[in-house]
């Protein structure tokens, strides 16, 4: 019983009728809501479809796309590296992959390139603060980043450092918060650091000691007719259109690029494990992946009093204009999953779906009813 742990049944089926007006109105396809407190889920939902076209339900096992949610798990994986003595947080990372040695850096309108000042360290590449970007937008660097093609089809995790290492930094390391391939740098690190395949590492290492069967760089046959359909948002129509293999991160309709960035399926039932073990300080059901004070670590503010080493965290300077509490550490992926932890309520938030260019404020929506739901 929900109540048992301070948490309200009566209120928390307000989260599925909400949520059912999306579905209703064929804004979204479909969601897999998960609340659990104290240890305990109190909330587990599904709605909608994850196949509108071919009448198929979103189920307690469906195998969504995370995109950035694989972030916190690569972040998870270099920490247990750091754990081992590896290396130091402000090691550089050129130490591991002597492509990012003498790295070469943009002028602030990009009109020249000079010699970068500092070296890129590994604590930059957990916070976003390296200098590397997506290449989305329509400067130099975003064009270098497009004719690189970073994340090409067959290509590896080595391949794309190259790439990476011959293209300017948008700004010095340390100097802001740039969102990028950063992660997927550190996917690499874990390889070459490891010595063994970045999927090997987290497979042996992170996914089977937490019992995160299905998530992976790929949907093995199998599990393909448990994979949702990933729709994105037509602005101009304001519905939503299914995506083909163009979806991003694809290799095929099946695997994806191995990026710590983005590249990993997962079940909500396996995002629960992951994010329980964090909340718990790096353990779950006698399996210790981290040591306390790291997780600690991994979600103190160190960069601008809002990001952590993995995650955004709500800080007293950031107060929260939202139900939340401080010390809440969360992220979320481009198809719209999201998920947070709550220590101070001992609390998990997951939220799954498959909308790129989410133009709704469901996930916002979602913290709102989960956190108006408890009673002590």
């Amino acid at each position: 019983m929900p109540e048992q742990v301070g948490v309200s049944t009566k209120r928390l089926k307000r989260i599925r009728s909400f949520l059912q007006g999306y579905v209703n109105s064929g804004e979204v396809s479909g969601f897999l809501t998960v609340v659990a407190r104290r240890g305990k889920i109190v909330h587990f939902e599904t709605i909608g479809m994850r196949d509108v076209e071919n009448n198929k339900p979103i189920e307690s096992d469906t195998i969504f796309r995370i995109y950035s949610m694989s972030k916190p798990i690569t972040s998870v994986a270099v920490m247990m590296l750091y754990e081992e003595g590896h290396f130091q947080l402000g090691t550089p990372v050129s130490r591991f992959i002597p492509e990012f040695k003498n790295m070469k850096v943009y002028n602030a309108d990009q009109t020249e390139i000079l010699d970068a000042k500092k070296e890129i360290t590994i604590k930059h590449l957990l916070m976003h603060t390296a200098g590397l970007t997506y290449g989305w937008g329509n400067k130099p660097v975003d064009e270098r980043y497009k004719e690189a093609k970073i994340f090409e089809r067959g290509t590896t995790l080595a391949d794309m450092v190259k790439k990476l290492g011959d293209i300017p930094l948008v700004h010095e390391p340390g100097e802001r918060w740039t969102y990028g391939v950063s992660v997927d740098v550190l996917g690499y690190l874990v390889e070459v650091v490891s010595g063994m395949p970045f999927e090997e590492f987290l497979q042996t290492r992170l996914f089977k000691p937490l019992g995160m069967v299905d998530t992976a760089f790929s949907v093995p046959p199998e599990k393909v007719n448990r994979f949702a359909t990933l729709y994105r948002h037509n602005r101009r129509e304001g519905m939503m259109k299914r995506v083909g293999e163009d979806a991003p991160l694809a290799n095929d309709e099946v695997s994806f690029f191995p990026s710590g960035g983005g590249g990993l399926v997962s079940t909500a039932a396996d995002y629960m494990r992951f994010s329980q073990m964090l909340l718990n300080g790096g353990e779950l059901d006698g399996v210790r992946i981290l040591g306390k004070k790291t997780v600690e670590l991994m979600r103190y503010p160190h960069h601008d009093d809002w990001f952590g080493l993995g995650f955004r965290v709500v800080t007293h300077k950031n107060p929260p204009n939202i139900l939340n509490s401080v010390g809440n550490f969360s992220w979320g992926g481009a198809a719209a999953t999201t998920f947070w932890i709550d220590p101070q309520e001992e609390l998990i938030g997951l939220l799954m779906t498959q909308l790129l260019n989410n133009p709704h404020p469901f996930q916002q929506q979602f913290r709102v009813l989960t956190y108006q739901a408890l009673t002590e």
